[in-house]
C-alpha cells in the first residue's frame, strides 16, 4: 500500500532535515513524499532538491512543487494534488515522525480490511514539545470525538492519517484562514461521518511549539477577529450539517466555549477591551441556547462564569468540565 506524506515548507532551511530524515527512516514502503515550497525567500528549495537527488529509489518517490499563495492550507491542497497513495498523511516542516508511525497505519488499515470494515481516517497520539524544552501529551480520546476535537483539536494537521478518497470530497484546506484552519478542517472531516480507528499505545509524533517561528505565534490579540472568524465559519457548518438538532446544538455551545476561552486568553495576556465584548457574545449565545432555562441560572451560568476565570489565571483542565457541562 501507498502512502504519501505531504510537508509544506517556507523558510525552513534549517530545520526541515531533521523532518526529511524521520520521513527517510519510515520502516513502511512504497512512500510518495511531497514537498511544496511555500514561496520561501531562504535557502529552503535548495534543500528539497539536495535531498532529492540524495534519497533516489522506487520505493520512496520524491515530488518537488511550490505554492505562491502564502498560506499553509494553499501549499497542502497544492500538496494533495500531487498525491497517488491511498492514505496521506499532512505533516510539518518541523516535526518529528517515529520510525513505524506509517508502519503503524497500515497495520490498522490491513486489520480492518482483514475483519471486511473500510477505514476513512486514523486519529493518532502525539506530543507536544515546548520552546523550554519540556513535553506533554496531545490529548487523545477513543470516545466523543466531535467534542474533543472541537475542545481539544484531536484532529490537528500532524495527528491522523486519512484515505485520499474520503479527503477528495472534503473540498479540501480553506486556503483563506492563516490561523486555526487544521481545526476548521477536522471538524468538516467528520461531518462527513467517517469510519474512524484510533492508534493508541506510545506516542509515535513529536510535534514542536517553537514560539514565534510557529504559524499562530505565541499570542493571540495581535489577529484578533481571525480567530472569532473560524469559530463562526464552524458554527455555520455544524448548522447546516446533518447532525440531528442536539448534536447541532451541544457542539455549537461548545463552540461558543471556544470563543470564551479565547476571551480568556486575551485577558490573560492583557486585553480585557478585547475580552469582555467577546466574553459577553459567548455567554449571551450559550443562554439563548438553554433559554435561561433553570439549568442555565443555577448550573452552568455560574460553571461558566468560573471556567473563564480559571482560564484568565492560566489553569487547565477546564475543558474535561465544559465536555460534560455542554
Amino acid at each position: 500500500m501507498e502512502v504519501t506524506i505531504i510537508i509544506p515548507v517556507y523558510n525552513r532551511a534549517t530545520v526541515v532535515g531533521a523532518t526529511l530524515q524521520s520521513v527517510v527512516d519510515q520502516t513502511h514502503r512504497p512512500l510518495q513524499v511531497v514537498l511544496v515550497d511555500n514561496d520561501s525567500t531562504d535557502d529552503t528549495m535548495q534543500v528539497l532538491e539536495t535531498f532529492k537527488r540524495e534519497h533516489p529509489g522506487a520505493d520512496m518517490s520524491i515530488v518537488i512543487t511550490s505554492e505562491s499563495h502564502h498560506t499553509a492550507g494553499a501549499a497542502r491542497n497544492k500538496g494533495f494534488e500531487q498525491a497517488t497513495g491511498e492514505w496521506v498523511l499532512f505533516y510539518d516542516s518541523d516535526d518529528i515522525m517515529a520510525p513505524d508511525l506509517v508502519s503503524s497505519y497500515v497495520r490498522i488499515i490491513e486489520r480492518a480490511q482483514k475483519h471486511g470494515r473500510s477505514l476513512d481516517l486514523i486519529s493518532a497520539r502525539s506530543t507536544l514539545v515546548f520552546p523550554d524544552g519540556s513535553r506533554r501529551p496531545a490529548p487523545f480520546h477513543r470516545h466523543d470525538l466531535f467534542a474533543n476535537h472541537i475542545l481539544h483539536g484531536q484532529l490537528a494537521t500532524q495527528r491522523y492519517a486519512v484515505r485520499r478518497a474520503y479527503f477528495a470530497d472534503s473540498d479540501g484546506w480553506n486556503i483563506d484562514l492563516p490561523g486555526w484552519n487544521d481545526w476548521e478542517l477536522g471538524l468538516r472531516l467528520l461531518l462527513g461521518n467517517p469510519h474512524v480507528a484510533y492508534m493508541g499505545g506510545r506516542s509515535r509524533i513529536i510535534i514542536y511549539h517553537n514560539g514565534n517561528d510557529s504559524i499562530t505565534g505565541t499570542e493571540f490579540h495581535s489577529r484578533q477577529g481571525q480567530w472569532e472568524h473560524v469559530i463562526d465559519i464552524m458554527k455555520g457548518e455544524v448548522a447546516c450539517s446533518r447532525l440531528k438538532p442536539r448534536l447541532k446544538q451541544r457542539f455549537g455551545r461548545l463552540l461558543e466555549y471556544r470563543r470564551m476561552v479565547l476571551a480568556a486568553q486575551y485577558e490573560r495576556e492583557g486585553y480585557p477591551q478585547l475580552a469582555k465584548p467577546l466574553c459577553q457574545q459567548a455567554y449571551q449565545s450559550l443562554k439563548d441556547s438553554y433559554r435561561d432555562s433553570r439549568r442555565w441560572r443555577w448550573l452552568v451560568a455560574p460553571v461558566t462564569r468560573r471556567l473563564f476565570a480559571r482560564i484568565a489565571a492560566g489553569k487547565r483542565g477546564s475543558a474535561r468540565i465544559a465536555r460534560l457541562l455542554y
